[in-house]
């Protein structure tokens, strides 16, 4: 196979002999490198190579301008903005949102031809007319309004004479300057001859200039079209070159040259729908790795054109590694590096600061940096470790600069390098970026990596460029406009791969595919929204002056599209279409793009093509319910725990699933610590027991009475602030929802008491004891090592002579949870965890002190209505007979089944099965 510059320049050296005298012009630089090749595979002699532009440079050259950057448009647009002082006038932040969009316009104007005069009379009458009112008078806010879009003119002609001054000009302007400067670098190039080749969708300037020099001066153009697509009238593939065929007098006179006959050939097309962008990324890597096994020189003809070049990096990580020679046009964008997170998370650390400092979850987010941890971690020394543990452990929300020195002690130099009482201005951050650069190149981390030292050189380039404008424009006086700048110098920032451009694998963007052929064609997100881009109009020009002015719209773009993806196919001979088949992709959707449904719907093609799906192999994994030996080790703890004492809760965890009595219980693995935001179930458990406890305490050994309880109400809002500030470390309870939770417990307790003076008005209610821990022997003659089983009881009264054992839960508990029917479940249904708990503590005290029948019961807070809630047993579920006495038969019954649980948990040969929770 040829491919089309392959062609060109063959034609070209038989009509004119000799390259020499000749300036190519093509729509990249890429295609440049390729027709190099071509020119030198074409000759078997040594000769001067000729001029070889991309249109852009050549445009530039007629010019005599140079291109602006975009940041530099933006800051010249900003201050024409400024000098014409308009009534509402926008921070270089605000500006910058609307600014962007402004300087698209002027350039597609200007790219156009268009007349700015007529162009801006018509938008502000638009204006006008979408505001129209049957008042009288304009409101304020609609003058003010309209006053914007009546500037927008003067704006327009201030900026491009701003620019003009400085010898710059955006695209647009550079191109309309080549339009009237075109004569005279003609004259000074009388003896070149123009070749134009593979262009497609021109702009008017592009047209004129291009016309102008074929009709004038020695030249020629070839179009890189198929006649399969020039002859079909409705097909957006050769949309612009039918549109030229009718326009252009030289196209009319003397044809169309470099038109192929190659779509028509035989092809093998297959369609595959994937699911997600990464899957694609692996199947290409998968195909890539096929393909190479076929025939590794096949892949010297071969491309992935990424539709969305932000596979580029899951692409990378896809590669085959046998295959060695790749090629990478679009270079890897800074944006994608910890650094690039790293400095925004450090410029929004500044910005989301408030008075009361650094919210922990922002502080501990940026302290997750990997850079972070290199600035700060000195030797053996974690701070960052030291810094995230004082958060947790003293509950801190809010953090600010001399908790920080407080914490890192003897290390406060790097603790200073990043944290700063006073926000820094835009100058001071960037001389402190600087220096953080200057610091981190140090860490042998970066000294050992060199691209590291790559990364960590482009910041400080970046940054160099940001202090420079800081100093020349003395409008960025926020963090906020240094952010928003520093992400759109950012977004255009590449770290460019080094490679054999003509050598293996090519992988590259849609419009770097431009005049290149390939044998085999990977593309990869053929969807909606990708390819093509859809609808998206981000522009002050409404589309019907845009059409009534010529300039392109949504369906120009399309069309444009439409022409790069059927010209890959022209003289492809294996082509592989990916898409994403997820409605929820995210980038365009999941739909399938028109323009594989078009493919699809050519009864010319569709012998040519195979559509399938493809999707991940899966291996499930069956989930099997965790068994773990009880070795000597597991043993040896099993023992230390029965020395210590099992408590209820443990009990109850091993009743629940006996794994996570073996991780909680026994190996000590609790759930992780973390700040609480707002107060946790258990710590304001905590506050209400301990709260109880104080306000109960002066009376144990007394009987409870009305007047006793109602001094008692008058101390729990001192004690409940008292407890929030002990169990919830340095955590702010006076707003949100810890001032909620505040009251909520105050409610709690003052309900209860409440409750407490409606019993002691009708019974005699004598307070014996509060918060008593037990812990008692147990008797197991099976085991040779001594078991005990401890716990703490809430209280401890007598009402009317009847012993009470009450356990307090701030949690909903309701009856049917402490009152049993089959006394097996009461250790091995978790249901009945609160009954277990409740024949526990009775146990104990009975065992350390013996006496008459005990009842035990709940108090819950979320359930106070039901006073009491006794344990009991009853013949039947459903039934009213219960009898809630816990005599010696009772702890008989449950001491035997306690015996039971002992020894299945101390059994060696008895492993800890898991249960389904």
């Amino acid at each position: 196979m040829k491919s089309f510059l392959e062609e060109v320049v063959e034609e070209i050296g038989h009509e004119y002999g000799s390259f020499e005298d000749l300036i190519f012009v093509l729509p990249s630089k890429r295609a440049g490198t390729f027709l190099k090749n071509a020119l030198a595979k074409s000759s078997d002699k040594t000769f001067f190579a000729p001029d070889i532009l991309s249109i852009e440079r050549f445009i530039e050259k007629i010019s005599g301008l140079a291109y602006a950057t975009q940041t530099q448009q933006l800051f010249f647009l900003y201050e024409i903005y400024l000098k014409s002082k308009p009534a509402e006038q926008d921070n270089f932040y605000t500006f910058s949102k609307w600014g962007q969009t402004l300087l698209q316009d002027i350039n597609e104007i200007d790219r156009y031809l268009i007349d700015a005069e007529k162009l801006f009379a018509s938008l502000s009458a638009i204006q006008e007319l979408d505001h129209w009112s049957l008042r009288a008078e304009k409101t304020t806010m609609m003058e003010d309004y309209l006053q914007f879009w009546n500037n927008l003119e003067s704006l327009y002609h201030n900026f491009n004479g701003a620019l003009l001054e400085k010898g710059l000009g955006h695209q647009g302007l550079v191109y309309r300057t080549a339009c009237q400067k075109l004569e005279g670098f003609l004259a000074e190039h009388s003896e070149k001859t123009f070749i134009f080749l593979g262009f497609n969708a021109l702009n008017t300037a592009e047209s004129e200039i291009i016309q102008h020099i074929l009709h004038n001066c020695s030249s020629e153009i070839y179009w890189d079209i198929d006649s399969y697509f020039l002859q079909d009238n409705v097909h957006d593939a050769g949309y612009f070159i039918r549109q030229h065929l009718k326009t252009w007098p030289y196209l009319t006179k003397n044809g169309l040259k470099g038109k192929s006959e190659n779509y028509s050939t035989k092809k093998y097309i297959k369609i595959v729908g994937v699911p997600k962008n990464v899957s694609q990324a692996k199947y290409t890597g998968q195909l890539l790795h096929d393909l190479h096994l076929e025939d590794s020189e096949r892949l010297r003809k071969t491309a992935v054109v990424l539709g969305d070049e932000t596979l580029l990096n899951p692409l990378l990580n896809s590669v085959p590694p046998e295959i060695e020679r790749v090629n990478i046009t679009m270079g890897y964008p800074l944006v994608k590096t910890s650094l690039a997170a790293f400095f925004d998370k450090f410029i929004a650390l500044y910005l989301q600061r408030n008075t009361q400092g650094w919210f922990y979850r922002d502080l501990l987010e940026f302290l997750a940096q990997p850079s972070v941890n290199s600035l700060l971690n000195v030797g053996k020394t974690n701070i960052v470790g030291t810094i995230e543990e004082a958060i947790k452990t003293k509950n801190w929300t809010y953090i600010n600069v001399s908790e920080l020195v407080g914490i890192s002690r003897q290390h406060t130099d790097s603790i200073e390098l990043l944290f700063f009482e006073n926000t820094p201005t835009p100058k001071e951050f960037t001389t402190i970026v600087l220096k953080i650069i200057a610091e981190l190149k140090t860490r042998p981390q970066s000294a050992e990596n060199p691209l590291a030292l790559e990364y960590l050189y482009r910041f400080y380039e970046l940054f160099n460029q940001l202090d420079e404008l800081i100093k020349a424009y003395d409008f960025i006086k926020d963090l906020k406009s240094l952010q928003s700048l520093y992400r759109e110098l950012l977004s255009s920032e590449t770290l460019d791969f080094q490679g054999e451009p003509l050598e293996g694998l090519q992988i590259m963007g849609m419009l770097e595919s431009r005049n290149l052929d390939f044998e085999t064609v990977i593309i990869t997100s053929v969807n909606e929204g990708i390819l093509p881009s859809g609808k998206s109009n981000n522009s002050f020009i409404p589309f019907d002056l845009k059409i009534y002015s010529n300039l392109p719209t949504y369906k120009e773009k399309d069309a444009v599209y439409t022409y790069h993806f059927y010209r890959l196919l022209q003289r492809a001979k294996h082509v592989y279409i990916l898409y994403s088949t997820e409605p929820d992709d995210g980038l365009g959707g999941g739909e399938r793009s028109r323009l594989i449904n078009q493919l699809l719907t050519d009864e010319n093609k569709l012998s040519d093509i195979v559509e399938t799906y493809a999707s991940p192999t899966i291996f499930p994994t069956l989930r099997t319910l965790e068994h773990i030996a009880k070795d000597t080790g597991l043993m040896d703890l099993i023992k230390s725990h029965a020395a210590q004492g099992f408590s209820p809760t443990s009990l109850s965890n091993y009743i629940r699933n006996p794994i996570d009595f073996y991780r909680r219980n026994l190996l000590g693995i609790d759930n992780v610590m973390e700040v609480e935001e707002t107060v946790a179930a258990n710590t304001f458990g905590t506050i209400v027991h301990d709260t109880l406890e104080d306000l109960y305490r002066p009376f144990i050994g007394e009987y409870l009475t009305e007047n006793v309880l109602q001094t008692a109400k008058g101390n729990i809002k001192g004690l409940v602030k008292h407890h929030f500030l002990k169990s919830y470390g340095d955590g702010d309870i006076s707003r949100g929802k810890n001032l909620i939770a505040f009251h909520v417990a105050m409610r709690y307790i003052e309900n209860f008491i409440a409750l407490e003076i409606e019993d002691v008005k009708q019974h005699r209610i004598k307070l014996i004891g509060l918060e008593k821990k037990l812990q008692v022997e147990l008797d197991v003659p099976e085991l040779n090592f001594p078991i005990h089983i401890k716990g703490k009881l809430d209280r401890i009264d007598e009402m009317d002579g009847t012993l009470r054992i009450i356990d307090y839960k701030t949690g909903r508990v309701t009856s049917t949870q402490v009152e049993i029917v089959d006394w097996d479940e009461i250790t091995s249904n978790y249901d009945y965890s609160k009954a277990f708990q409740l024949l526990c503590y009775a146990f104990m005290y009975q065992k350390e002190a013996p006496g008459s029948t005990v009842e035990a019961g709940i108090i819950s807070f979320k359930n106070l209505n039901a006073g009491l809630m006794r344990f009991a047993t009853k013949p039947k579920k459903g039934s009213r007979a219960k009898d809630s006495a816990i005599t010696q038969q009772t702890l008989s019954h449950f001491a035997h089944k306690l015996h039971n649980l002992i020894l299945e948990i101390c059994n060696r040969d008895i492993p800890f099965i898991e249960k389904e929770v």
